[in-house]
């Protein structure tokens, strides 16, 4: 008797970046692919709101049940319906004495839908860490190797920015920019006396027609989704065109439990259909997990530990390093109210200028900055009256004479792999569909406080150049592990199958029909941020796969 039960080509688990990668790539080459996403589906017209204002809508748009926050504020109502902090019937677990966040996306697309667009190359360095400074590990491929794909993904998706000629920030294929806001002309002047340089952002925002897309319009509310997908996310511009081609089988609401594996190779995956709490399979000739890096790595620890005779799948945990710093800008006061919007976040940056010079740290990190007259929202003048010590007309009058007038610095800066981070299964709780939860382990090292600490004195030197009055708006000295949403690290990479999960090609060296394509591979995290990268390794992954497949090795 021979089954009947369909067997696909390819099973991609995950939506963001990489899986809408994978699902793009691998369906233009001809290869037909299950795309299971743990969310619901997404309309853009219905889900986004970008173009609402706060009056138009209840409470304006404050929400009601105090679900959605981020850095203690509430966000939900107007932000695309990207995922959470806390998931209800979700849960996970951080270890005694240990502070650890996790973000998570449930929707198809995941994070692309809302993050930030900041869309920097890894440098050369960046690749052979250990090779550099003594830390950490080098990763198995160059950036010689990844360059090509750095290029198509920058080609395709839409990178505005200009060629600087800069080794800590790599030149790209970018489209013009936009013009710097007024806080920005300003900060660059006094930057230059400081010897720092600050440079056009590079974000993945097109300002011109591209691919079918429409230009950034400027509404400035990116973070509400984009309707015209002029800021890319891998829904509107890879999985809706992959759905089109007739390759692409996508189901959501897809709670994957785990894989499972005959003969040293994934034969099925098994999920929960959350709309009827009904455990299905479905039968794999390759399975590819884009999951994000800790979802995937709890998928293959609750996989009976698979393809992790390395031992290192959960480990080797990092998150950005963050710290942040505003000022009050005299030389803002009194200017005309205008339009700043532009495109969201910042026009210019500060990539990473002190490279080969001696620190107290090793690595470096980049410096995003904001500003100007955007539109205010829920919160925004919270503690004001305590802070002026006023109320009524007097009050009114200082909100209105002091917007638009601070300026903030955030560095965001590499943390280097130790011991101490990592994500493991609770041995105890298990979530509302039966699975068993992670618990996180996080601590920053010295490296990291003391990056942060050169932060807060850069950033509190630039402001008082620009005769500003510094004030510390961080929690704390350095950011709560997993704050910035960059973890990366936990199935690395590597030529040696003693001390990593997959080869150079994302490829588990136990589990040749096994692949990864979220920041789950990466051996190091950079300063720059993850999305770029992930991008530009899954089209790399991808190629490789088809043609494996072609020959029929996998």
């Amino acid at each position: 008797m021979q089954s009947r039960e369909k067997v696909y080509d390819v099973v991609v688990i995950g939506s963001g970046a990489g899986g809408g990668t994978v699902v793009h790539t691998l369906t233009k080459l001809g290869v037909n692919v299950l795309l299971l996403e743990a969310g619901g589906p997404l309309n853009p017209a219905k889900d986004f709101k970008e173009h609402l204002m706060p009056w138009q809508v209840p409470h304006r748009g404050a929400g009601e049940d105090g679900r959605y926050y981020f850095g203690g504020m509430k966000y939900g109502f107007f932000e695309a319906p990207n995922g959470y902090w806390d998931i209800p019937g979700e849960p996970y677990t951080v270890a005694p004495k240990n502070k650890f966040q996790w973000f998570r996306s449930r929707i198809v697309g995941g994070r692309t839908n809302h993050f930030g667009r900041i869309s920097l190359r890894f440098s050369d360095y960046d690749f052979k860490p250990r090779s550099t400074d003594g830390l950490g590990d080098d990763w198995p491929v160059s950036y010689d190797d990844i360059a090509p794909y750095y290029g198509k993904a920058e080609a395709f998706i839409g990178v505005h920015g200009t060629r600087e000629g800069l080794r800590t920030a790599p030149d790209g294929i970018f489209m013009k920019p936009p013009a710097p806001r007024v806080h920005e002309v300003l900060i660059q002047k006094s930057c230059k006396t400081l010897g720092i340089p600050v440079i056009p952002a590079r974000k993945a925002m097109i300002t011109k027609a591209w691919n079918g897309r429409a230009a950034c319009h400027y509404c400035g509310h990116c973070g509400r989704g984009c309707l015209t997908a002029s800021a890319y996310s891998s829904s509107q511009v890879q999985i809706f065109p992959a759905l089109k081609t007739g390759r692409l089988e996508l189901r959501t609401n897809a709670m994957v439990r785990a894989l499972e594996a005959k003969n040293g190779r994934v034969d099925s995956v098994i999920y929960i259909d959350k709309t009827t709490r009904e455990e299905r399979r479905v039968r794999a000739r390759v399975v590819v997990l884009a999951a994000s890096a800790c979802e995937s790595a709890r998928l293959l620890l609750n996989s009976g530990n698979l393809a992790n005779g390395s031992g290192v799948v959960g480990r080797n945990l990092t998150d950005t390093v963050g710290l942040s710093v505003r000022g009050q800008i005299p030389a803002l006061e009194g200017l005309p109210r205008h339009d700043t919007d532009g495109i969201r976040g910042m026009h210019m940056y500060i990539p990473w200028w002190l490279f080969g010079q001696k620190l107290d740290f090793p690595r470096g990190y980049h410096v995003e900055m904001g500003g100007g007259f955007g539109q205010p929202h829920v919160g925004t003048f919270h503690g004001t009256a305590s802070r002026y010590q006023s109320y009524g007309k007097a009050l009114k009058r200082q909100i209105r004479e002091n917007y638009g007038t601070s300026i903030g610095f955030t560095g965001r800066g590499e943390m280097i792999p130790n011991a101490n981070s990592y994500c493991e299964i609770d041995p105890d709780l298990v979530d509302e569909f039966g699975i068993p939860v992670l618990r996180f382990h996080f601590q920053w090292s010295d490296h990291e406080l003391k990056q942060a600490a050169h932060m807060k004195k850069t950033f509190t030197e630039i402001i008082t150049s620009l005769g500003g009055r510094p004030e510390t708006i961080s929690t704390g000295e350095i950011t709560t592990g997993g704050e910035v949403i960059h973890e990366v690290g936990t199935i690395r990479m590597g030529s040696d199958p003693r001390t990593s999960a997959l080869n150079k090609y994302q490829q588990a060296h136990e589990v040749k029909n096994l692949f990864v394509a979220d920041a789950a591979p990466f051996v190091s995290n950079p300063d720059k941020n993850p999305t770029l990268s992930i991008i530009a390794l899954a089209w790399r992954m991808s190629e490789y796969l088809a043609e494996e497949m072609r020959k029929g090795n996998v």
